[in-house]
């Protein structure tokens, strides 16, 4: 019996704050699939709508679909929507890009990035009170690589949890009501990595981490702040087919597709998470983002 059917309390909600459509399949999807199969409710927010992104699936870089990259990210983000089974939002802000170059070019004007915190961060709050939350999970400090908007992404959901339920802050954007936990999502780790890498090997498999693990940089690997484990590998084939409706960002012969299902579920069947806020009793290590939590009971704490 999974940790989750012991909540007696009734169904709990979790919201997911990603920068870009895609963002939610490649971070935690399979998690949330689990959550919505076992009767949770679960919202992705999602902060832009990809317009600054590229084609990456050489299948789709064909005439009309460039042309009209927005309205095909936003059709591509419902249906991945639909395969995990979770309610969806945009947040209404507009990709920053990712600069390159040196000197960087300076951001777009009115991106998502560059717009003040707390303008950014008013219409998350007002998300947080409409959908009451339990859980909320985010980017850490880094956004999990230095992309602008995930980076944004992270400082507004901090900043929205820790306002969400004060009645004095954001006034006129719903009855106030404070989410019990807060996670950092984690995905990449150089020992997951190679564990993937020697699995793949000792079965005779190509693996594509070779380059991967010889250029990896001398530094913390992501593990070391885990402290929530979620198993969640009986979705997997969920997730992928998830990222799969992303066909302008998703090649399906891509190295995301690289190991097998049943490699993956031996190897590293969970899902990662740094727990950095909690306003309940919930000693990690941990194996549920719930855990020590009740349906109903999401209020600020008495200083």
């Amino acid at each position: 019996m999974s940790s989750l059917a012991l909540h007696n309390s009734g169904p709990l909600r979790l919201m997911a704050v990603h920068a870009h459509p895609d963002d939610e399949s490649s971070k935690g999807a399979a998690t949330m699939a689990r959550y919505v199969e076992e009767g949770h409710e679960v919202m992705v927010v999602t902060c832009t709508g990809g317009e600054a992104g590229s084609i990456l699936n050489p299948a789709m870089d064909r005439p009309g679909v460039l042309d009209d990259l927005p309205a095909v990210r936003r059709a591509e983000m419902a249906r991945a929507a639909e395969i995990l089974g979770v309610q969806h939002r945009w947040l209404g802000f507009v990709d920053s890009g990712l600069p390159e170059g040196d000197p960087k070019p300076p951001l777009p004007e009115g991106c998502f990035a560059v717009q003040d915190l707390e303008v950014a961060t008013r219409p998350l709050v007002a998300l947080i009170r409409e959908f009451r939350p339990h859980v909320v999970i985010t980017y850490d400090e880094t956004g999990g690589y230095p992309h602008p908007d995930h980076i944004r992404c992270h400082e507004i959901s901090v900043a929205a949890f820790d306002a969400a339920g004060d009645p004095d802050l954001y006034p006129g954007t719903g009855e106030p009501w404070q989410p019990l936990k807060l996670y950092y999502s984690h995905g990449f780790s150089k020992k997951r990595m190679v564990l993937f890498h020697e699995a793949l090997l000792a079965r005779g498999l190509e693996s594509p981490y070779h380059e991967w693990l010889q250029n990896w940089a001398d530094r913390p690997d992501a593990l070391e702040r885990v402290t929530t484990r979620v198993q969640c590998g009986d979705w997997f084939d969920v997730r992928d087919r998830a990222l799969l409706a992303h066909e302008t960002q998703i090649d399906p012969t891509s190295r995301w597709f690289f190991v097998p299902l049943e490699i993956q579920r031996e190897v590293w069947p969970t899902e990662d998470y740094e727990l950095v806020r909690s306003f309940v009793d919930s000693p990690t290590p941990e194996d549920d983002l719930f855990a020590g939590v009740d349906a109903g009971v999401a209020v600020r704490p008495a200083v």
